[in-house]
């Protein structure tokens, strides 16, 4: 039997089916879970790919799925028809359709994969990798046009060198452009049945377990039993802590230090893991923004007797963050016999009522009275109620509804809207369908069993739910059970204990983010962790069951998702935009920070750019705020987690062992030396003859040391135009000192070392000052694939009509930050040229000036650190004597904490790497989520306009061990002043090592 993964590196596993028939079960099961867990839909932005708006009108095949809306789409168009105008109309159809497939593999929805970009860390292919036979089919169809492709994804002078060798060798060209794993290579990965066959699809394990991440947006928290939404614009949620406070986050994760409510001296608790008594619930009035009242559901004793109390809250006229504590009005209050079943949720219905879900009293089996509490309807105890809290300012605090089901029946409560229910935990109301309404206003509850079944109930007005005559679909009292007057409705779904012992009830789904999840009811287990789903099927009625699960492999390797959560879920909830979250803890106990707040995220697909596009009102707020630090770590920065099994994850602190790096040296053969209009006595002048056409003869004069030669190709094959500049010059230092490069783009004959998969090529934007040098790091191989770079090549003096040979080291590869957004300009001017796509010969395209100032040349020396003062890394001791502790700048000013600084190894003022003022030290920050916003903030405090690029991994230089670093996980707006008032890990809280020192480029 032969078998196939979809692994990153392909692997057939023969096993004969004669001789290994025991383990198949096995082995097919293992394959499966690695196919699973290795194929990975992901765009360039690291989220998820989309159904754009409107159809594509270039990159048609991705209209339904993919990674590009309508501009990008156009940009590319752009891009295409720029790179089209150098080609006859031969050219055009002979490599048209080449050029095009490439550039539309940006809209694939495995874009992220096709350009090695799957890490948020590491650099990206340039262009996406092919597969072989179809890299062999481009190379001998359409090979010159690399360089067209490449001369606006970077600097040309990076890839001047480089495509001059490898267009001529097959071998090199699809080293280069190859991607080994054949799965996922273009064009197979869109011709892959299984590949393809749910994609876009909320994805499932072997087992059909569903595979959701999720996002942690607070922490620190003691029992988190409900987070609640104002739905006033402002997307502030509040989150109730069992000991008795509420706070109040807004929309950017930050939490108001004051809290919204505190009711600790009332509340009856205590740190026993597992006590059911204490906060349990707040609502507030669905016309808040006029009506500024809160209602909140909590354990008191009064003298010596546990009761539930119901409390009306006025918002405070000072502030709009918080309750006045004196407005106080008890609005009911209900004796509980026990300590255990207290129910616990309070919600407003789409009808204005306010709904109270009571406990049946505690104990086991409900033993009060005959029939129980449960069904005894003289009794608060076991119902879910419903009062009307409007107009009661100078009335009683609460009226019965004129439709109430037992409004006016003896013996009975008027509240009473259903009954027969046990231990109602967590309810939800039904959004509806965002496009038809359809499921709007419906009531779902989990309600906790006895010893055999939970249960998830639909409550109807009216209703009997059971209790204690069954438990779930089950009897549990035989002889109330077998009473025909019971008249009971059974759940939408029962599961018995060996899945969770306590249910809790959830949501159905009806945001904007996910469309996948769009109808999915999703809740969870108390005592198992385990997270759950119903589906309904609209024609029988019934409701589908799919486990949860957290994704394994790559499933959730996208930035600031986890795959992970704490095993005891308390609660679920939804914000003002309708998006899905669950409360978790990692100690069940009212005084322990160990609970969670987690966003449920589909990787599969999202929603097209700008659809779920938010604007919060603006929000006044007194006090402090406190930022939002992340406890768990990332995915994306760690080794995925495979097991099922809830845990918990924490960010460690210590700062990984650095290994001294030896530097990489990039050495390029020697360029023609051109006839500089601003120096023209550095110039040396001879004649070079570029290729004549039949159809249109044009000599093309240039400057170089080498003999004159001249090449005539065959008018016959599909012409391209080249265009040329000759108004800058280019100087040529020869070295033998194999340890420094002078400059960029400067070139001296010297023999380069290949440094292994992964081998970046960090090209810094152009500034208003220089271009910065190339500088190559080794980074560790990913995925088991095999390297990506050509051997290695010794440069060799210029002989016409060779080529110059291109060092090894330098790779397809770009930093994530360069990515080019922009349509790509026209050439100012074009020369038409004959082109000849079989044979191994090209016109002549004309080196690139690269020449720099001399000052500058004399500075730019890779990997040699500066010895004068002020020019490296500096440890400053504290000034001695009395007076405050502080530190001058160079100016003499003195320093505040955060101001930063740029340290450069070439001595340049625009770029280098990161520093900033803490605590009396100079410090440096972690490249992980540092964006081009956080860039921006550190320019403008520096007196740039921006940051032109954010180099990541030491790219600008790597501090030395005496130098700590002082900040990691920086998330900036872009408007903050300085990197303090970002998203942030504490101060000198980090996970990374000097490594990871950020650089920015301004300008």
């Amino acid at each position: 039997m032969n078998v196939q993964t979809c692994n990153l590196v392909p692997r057939c596993i023969l096993q004969p089916a004669f001789s290994r028939h025991l383990l198949l079960p096995v082995l097919l099961l293992l394959l499966l879970q690695a196919w699973w867990g290795s194929c990975h839909p992901q765009c360039l932005d690291y989220k998820p790919p989309f159904q754009p708006h409107q159809p594509l009108v270039f990159c048609k095949e991705y209209s339904k799925f993919g990674c590009c809306d309508v501009e990008k789409d156009e940009q590319i168009s752009q891009r295409f028809y720029t790179i089209m105008e150098n080609f006859d109309h031969s050219g055009y159809s002979t490599c048209g359709r080449y050029i095009r497939s490439i550039l539309c593999q940006e809209c694939s929805p495995y874009a992220a994969h096709l350009y090695d970009a799957e890490d948020a860390n590491t650099p990206m292919r340039i262009l996406p990798g092919l597969c072989g036979d179809y890299c062999s089919d481009y190379w001998h169809q359409c090979r010159y046009t690399l360089s067209l492709l490449l001369e606006d994804s970077g600097s040309p002078q990076q890839f001047a060198n480089l495509t001059a060798i490898i267009e001529e060798d097959r071998r090199k060209f699809c080293d280069f452009l190859e991607l080994k794993d054949k799965q996922y290579c273009y064009p197979n990965v869109l011709t892959n049945a299984e590949l393809n066959a749910n994609l876009g699809l909320v994805r499932e394990d072997p087992k059909g377990c569903l595979e959701l991440c999720l996002q942690e947006v607070a922490n620190g928290l003691r029992n988190p039993v409900a987070m609640i939404h104002a739905d006033d614009g402002t997307h502030r949620f509040f989150v109730a802590e069992q000991l008795g406070y509420v706070w109040v986050y807004l929309a950017n994760g930050s939490r108001i230090d004051r809290p919204f409510l505190n009711l600790t001296q009332a509340v009856l608790t205590s740190p026993w893991a597992g006590d059911e008594r204490g906060f349990l619930c707040i609502a507030l009035h669905p016309r808040f923004t006029t009506v500024r009242k809160a209602y909140v559901y909590y354990s008191v004793s009064v003298k010596k007797e546990e009761r539930i109390r119901i409390s009306e809250f006025t918002l405070s006229v000072l502030d709009d963050n918080q309750l006045d504590h004196s407005s106080e009005r008890t609005i009911m209050e209900v004796v509980e016999p026990a300590s255990n079943h207290n129910g616990g949720q309070l919600l407003f219905g789409h009808d204005g009522y306010l709904y109270i879900f009571i406990g049946d009293g505690g104990r086991a089996g409900d033993p009060f009275g005959k029939f129980g509490n449960s069904q005894n309807k003289s009794v608060l105890l076991g119902k879910v109620l419903r009062i009307d809290v409007d107009n009661n300012d100078d009335s009683a605090p609460y009226s019965i509804p004129s439709d109430n089901p037992f409004l006016g029946e003896k013996e009975t409560r008027p509240e009473i809207y259903a009954y027969g229910v046990r231990n109602m935990w967590r309810c939800s109301i039904d959004r509806g369908d965002p496009a038809t309404g359809a499921g709007r206003g419906r009531m779902f509850c989990g309600d906790v069993g006895q010893n055999k079944y939970e249960e998830v109930d639909l409550i109807v007005k009216g209703g009997n739910y059971g209790w204690r005559a069954k438990e779930g679909f089950s009897c549990y009292d035989r002889k109330l059970c077998q009473n025909s007057s019971l008249d009971d409705i059974l759940p939408i779904f029962a599961y018995p204990h060996k899945l969770g012992k306590s249910v809790t009830g959830g949501y159905i789904y009806r945001g904007c983010q996910m469309p996948n999840l769009n109808g999915l009811y999703i809740f969870g287990d108390f005592m198992s962790g385990r997270l759950m789903s119903l589906k309904e099927n609209t024609t029988t009625g019934e409701w589908q069951y799919t486990e949860i699960c957290m994704g394994r492999g790559q499933t959730c390797r996208f930035p600031k998702l986890i795959d992970s959560h704490y095993k005891y879920i308390i609660s679920f909830a939804e914000d003002e935009a309708g998006e899905l979250y669950f409360l978790a803890t990692g100690v069940p106990s009212a005084t322990r920070r160990t609970g969670v707040i987690y966003k449920i995220v589909d990787p599969s697909r999202r929603a097209a750019p700008g659809k779920c596009s938010i604007k919060p009102s603006p929000v006044k707020i007194k006090g402090k705020l406190v930022h939002f630090y992340p406890r768990e770590e990332f995915v994306i920065n760690k080794k995925p987690t495979t097991t099922a099994v809830p845990t918990t994850t924490t960010r460690k602190t210590t700062t990984a062992k650095k290994t001294p790096r030896k530097p990489i040296v990039i050495i390029k053969p020697p360029m023609p030396t051109r006839k500089t209009i601003r120096k023209p006595p550095q110039a040396t002048t001879t004649t070079t003859t570029a290729a004549a056409a039949t159809t249109a003869k044009t000599t093309i004069q240039t400057t170089r040391k080498t003999t004159t030669t001249k090449t005539t190709l065959p008018a016959t094959t599909p012409t391209i135009k080249a265009t040329i500049k000759t108004t800058s010059a280019t100087t040529i230092k020869p070295t033998t000192a194999p340890t420094t490069v002078q400059t960029a783009m400067m070139t001296t004959p010297a023999t380069s070392t290949s440094t292994g998969y992964r081998t970046t090529v960090m090209t810094a934007a152009s500034s208003r000052i220089a271009q910065t040098p190339i500088i190559t790091t080794p980074s560790p191989r990913r995925h088991g694939r095999p390297l990506q770079y050509p051997p290695n090549a010794t440069s060799q003096p210029l002989s016409p009509p060779q080529r110059p040979p291109s060092p090894s080291t330098t790779s397809l590869k770009r930093p994530h930050v360069a990515s080019n957004s922009t349509p790509y300009p026209k050439r100012p001017g074009v020369i038409t040229t004959t082109w000849a796509p079989h044979l191994n010969q090209k016109p002549q395209r004309p080196a690139i000036s690269t020449t720099m100032p001399k000052t500058r040349e004399e500075k730019l020396r890779i990997g040699e650190k500066l010895e004068s003062a002020g020019q490296g890394n500096q440890v400053y001791k504290k000034p001695r004597g009395k007076g405050r502790d502080y530190k001058k700048g160079r100016d003499g000013r003195r320093l505040r904490g955060g101001s930063v600084r740029l340290v450069s190894t070439d001595g340049l003022l625009d770029r280098g790497r990161v520093e900033i003022f803490l605590r009396g030290e100079w410090g440096t920050v972690c490249d992980d989520l540092f964006s081009a916003n956080a860039g921006s903030v550190v320019c403008r405090q520096l007196g740039f306009t921006k940051a032109l690029a954010v180099m990541k991994r030491a790219v600008l230089g790597e501090a030395d061990s005496s130098v700590r670093i002082l900040l990691d996980d920086v998330e900036c707006e872009g408007g903050e002043r300085s990197l303090l008032e970002c998203k942030r890990s504490r101060v000198g809280k980090h996970n990374c090592s000097h490594r990871e020192d950020v650089g920015v480029i301004c300008g």
